[in-house]
């Protein structure tokens, strides 16, 4: 019998983590054996006046490293003068450490999980050196972290793709630290001195060929994320998420028609059938046919497009929301009933079929098998439609890379 899925922590998680670990090394002159990281989301709170956000959940985690001075990737970045892939030292510089934490995506199969997710605190005199005034936390990018070069992001253009949430978390951690330490042993929270927190990825430059951020627009690095702060196995909120930029970038950057596919084949096809169009007009969806569709409908996009093979598409006409073969299974009964009603010589046999493919050859080789597969394909437009708003053209390709039809 399967064992329960083991959840594990997002890169969020891991910077907060690391920057606990290199402030309170900083602070204490010794590297803790492990840190208390605070999982969002946050609520709010107003009694007693000051009070910090209280987070959902503490995550205890386990640094790799915990050395004095800026990290090597971040140390070398700077004496190189690789501006374009890290923010500048701040001035008046006054201490330095940095520290690291594995990502452990758990049983989530992502790119990220066991990269070193490295964070260096540098303590500063003085001004905050382009930071908020208000601020006594800055938090900056370094070599590995992607930079945001789209529109459309939660991000602003120009930043480190650490988005709000790990941001707000690694605030909120530090700030956490520090008042229980002034509570513990009378020292003043910040002792008057600027941090600003680099985060940096020794080997995310490398890691983020195998995310979209590239067609997402962040460049040089993976992105630090996490709206929870854990990974549940093959979570839906981490795959809606991805749709949703995916549609933001696409509609922040003038994109008038939208793609979507269901995986990388029937993007790779539709792609050809649309070479005019950039590579971020494009977005996979998986099995969330209802969700991304309904979003994508929301906004300002011309045309909606859906390409898919067969099996996709029967179920997309059979009114399924979610196409997940553990959750919507295929109603070959139904199909059977199209087949017999447009004519087609195979209907009884595509009835017994256990599988798509095997239907989808029936009715190719079959007398009006044609029009049985038009059939499904204005019933999957309607459903498309339905979960849309709005028209959405269709695209149903073969395994092969034929395109059997244009709805």
């Amino acid at each position: 019998m399967t064992g329960k899925l083991r959840e594990g922590f997002t890169t969020g998680s891991a910077a907060t983590g690391a920057a606990l670990a290199a402030l309170q090394l900083l602070r204490e002159g010794a590297a803790p054996a492990e840190v208390r990281v605070p999982l969002p989301p946050f609520e709010e709170t107003t009694a007693p006046a000051n009070a910090l956000p209280q987070p959902r959940a503490w995550l205890t985690l386990k640094p790799q490293i915990c050395a004095f001075g800026a990290a090597p990737e971040l140390a070398a970045a700077w004496r190189d003068g690789a501006g374009a892939i890290a923010d500048p030292p701040p001035k008046n510089i006054t201490r330095m450490a940095h520290a690291s934490i594995v990502k452990d995506g758990g049983d989530d199969p992502d790119a990220t999980s066991g990269a070193s997710i490295m964070v260096t605190i540098v303590e500063s005199d003085g001004g905050n050196d382009g930071g908020d005034a208000e601020a006594s936390i800055i938090i900056k990018g370094g070599p590995g972290v992607g930079r945001v070069t789209l529109p459309g992001l939660p991000v602003p253009v120009g930043e480190a793709a650490v988005n709000p949430v790990p941001r707000k978390q690694i605030v909120l951690a530090l700030e956490a630290w520090l008042r229980e330490r002034a509570r513990a042993c009378g020292a003043q929270g910040c002792q008057g001195h600027q941090l600003t927190v680099f985060v940096s990825v020794p080997e995310g430059a490398q890691l983020a060929r195998k995310t979209f951020n590239p067609r997402l627009g962040i460049e040089g690095g993976i992105s630090i994320l996490g709206t929870q702060g854990t990974v549940r196995p093959y979570s839906h909120d981490a795959w809606k998420a991805t749709i949703e930029q995916g549609l933001a970038v696409a509609a922040a950057t003038g994109c008038d028609r939208v793609c979507l596919t269901t995986g990388r084949r029937s993007e790779r096809l539709l792609m050809e059938r649309y070479p005019e169009l950039p590579a971020r007009c494009f977005v996979q969806v998986a099995d969330f046919a209802e969700f991304s569709l309904h979003a994508a409908g929301a906004k300002n996009f011309s045309c909606l497009v859906w390409g898919c093979f067969f099996g996709k598409l029967v179920k997309l006409a059979q009114g399924h929301p979610y196409t997940h073969a553990g959750h919507a299974a295929l109603d070959m009964r139904d199909l059977a009933d199209m087949a017999q009603q447009t004519g087609a010589a195979c209907a009884a046999e595509v009835a017994q079929c256990i599988t798509a493919a095997h239907a989808l050859e029936l009715l190719l080789r079959a007398p009006h098998g044609s029009k049985t597969i038009a059939l499904v394909a204005s019933r999957a437009a309607r459903t498309a439609q339905n979960f849309a708003g709005r028209p959405v053209t269709l695209h149903l390709f073969h395994t092969d890379g034929r395109e059997l039809l244009a709805l």
